[in-house]
């Protein structure tokens, strides 16, 4: 009885195994692209479309901004400053970082001078 059940067993894994087989589909992709999207992905490269992150030195009133981003811009020249509004302050904002940690570096440097000063990922325009 064991070896009926046994034949019957392979005889069922080999039909399984050579029926899985010829009904098996194969077949070729051929992708058929405009070479503008070549041009858009590489100048997709090339524009920045990573997340940066900023460092805010504080916010108040306009001519408080205008005045710390004088004060920040004879202190520290090598980051770009803008003055936001943002209702209802005005902020200064510090550099374009690429990582947290270039961020975070800087920041040790600042912090000295502006002691409110905190990095901070700009909310995205979509």
């Amino acid at each position: 009885m064991k070896a009926n059940t046994l034949k019957i067993a392979v005889l069922v894994l080999a039909f399984l195994a050579i029926g899985n087989q010829a009904f098996a589909q194969e077949g070729t992709v051929t992708i058929d692209q405009d070479s503008d999207i070549t041009k858009l992905l590489e100048y997709k490269k090339d524009v920045k479309t990573v997340d940066l992150y900023k460092i805010q030195l504080d916010f108040g009133s306009r001519s408080k901004a205008m005045a710390l981003e004088q004060k920040f811009r004879n202190t520290f020249s090598q980051w770009p400053t803008d003055v936001v509004y943002e209702t209802p302050n005005y902020k200064v904002w510090v550099g374009n970082f690429s990582t947290r940690l270039e961020a975070d570096i800087a920041l040790l440097k600042i912090k000295k001078k502006f002691s409110k000063a905190m990095v901070f990922e700009p909310k995205k325009d979509n």
